[in-house]
């Protein structure tokens, strides 16, 4: 495993890009800014006079085909895919303007974010990063679901999918999420939806924004996108990205073994509370303390 980087991050430059929102349809524009070193990550409607929402488990306001933010009647909406990138590429600390209700869509993955940021660039700050390190194993089921999480040294997650297509069926992901892996492995994966279902959640107001460019679509024997699927589980992959951007709600830093099993957002968020409403359930420490405590501990 490697060494757990020591300090806080943010990014060195703002940068830019328009889109629109998933489930809304409407225009959007975001701006990725650094922000000071106990930051964290906070949303700034434009729109509404740079009213902040803070990217955090206490704001969660709505998970059921996205997870939405809210704080004081103002809503920041799809916000998992943008925070799943941050949280695995490291990135600790920064401003997020956008100046209309959902986070931009671009082509459904975590892809176009990771090229945000390295465009933006990253720098350490001088505050030591803080861990939330789970010593406690916790669960949260519901009929034929579940997730749990175990103690770990990184932070692993495996994720197990199933739905009734011929080309998903069962999946299963098992990967330790590093920047290099969830930038090769997790980021390119994209929203996905299935043709048979498209007319009810367009009644339901949902996906007013969603097109072939911005989602994958299965249709009754196979993919309607032209250059088909990215990864032959690539749902299972989007899944786990999705998973990845509700655990960052924690505000730190997780180290645990995450098992999802056809878990959602609602499963998602209702573990993370479940963790920040037991202290006895994780301890906050910093790469340094974790390290002194390898070094002391005795020679097997």
């Amino acid at each position: 495993m490697s060494p757990l980087p020591e300090f806080e991050t943010t990014t060195i430059r703002p940068v830019e890009r328009r889109g629109v929102g998933l489930h809304s349809g409407a225009p959007v524009r975001m701006r990725i800014l650094p922000a000071p070193a106990a930051t964290g990550i906070v949303f700034r409607r434009t729109d509404l006079n740079g009213f902040e929402v803070p990217a955090s488990w206490r704001c969660v306001q709505r998970v059921s085909y996205a997870t939405s933010l809210m704080r004081k009647g103002v809503l920041i909406s799809t916000t998992e895919h943008l925070l799943s990138t941050f949280y695995s590429m490291g990135l600790d600390n920064a401003y997020v303007e956008i100046d209309n209700l959902e986070v931009p869509i671009l082509d459904g993955s975590g892809a176009p974010f990771v090229e945000m940021l390295r465009e933006a660039g990253m720098r350490a700050t001088r505050r030591r990063r803080r861990y939330l390190r789970i010593v406690k194993p916790v669960s949260h089921e519901t009929p034929g679901k579940r997730i749990s999480i175990r103690p770990a040294e990184g932070f692993r997650l495996s994720c197990r999918v199933f739905f009734p297509h011929p080309l998903v069926g069962h999946q299963r992901l098992d990967i330790e999420v590093t920047p290099e892996t969830y930038a090769g492995q997790i980021a390119p994966a994209r929203t996905f939806g299935f043709e048979q279902e498209l007319d009810a959640l367009r009644n339901m107001g949902l996906i007013r924004g969603a097109s072939l460019d911005s989602a994958v679509c299965f249709g009754a024997s196979g993919v309607l996108n032209e250059g088909g699927l990215r990864f032959a589980d690539e749902p299972c992959r989007h899944k786990a990205l999705d998973l990845i951007g509700d655990l960052a709600l924690i505000g730190r830093p997780l180290l645990g073994e995450v098992v999802a099993e056809r878990a959602g957002h609602a499963m998602h968020v209702a573990l993370v509370a479940k963790i920040m409403s037991d202290a006895s359930l994780y301890e906050v420490v910093t790469a340094a303390e974790l390290a002194g405590r390898a070094a002391a501990a005795p020679a097997r």
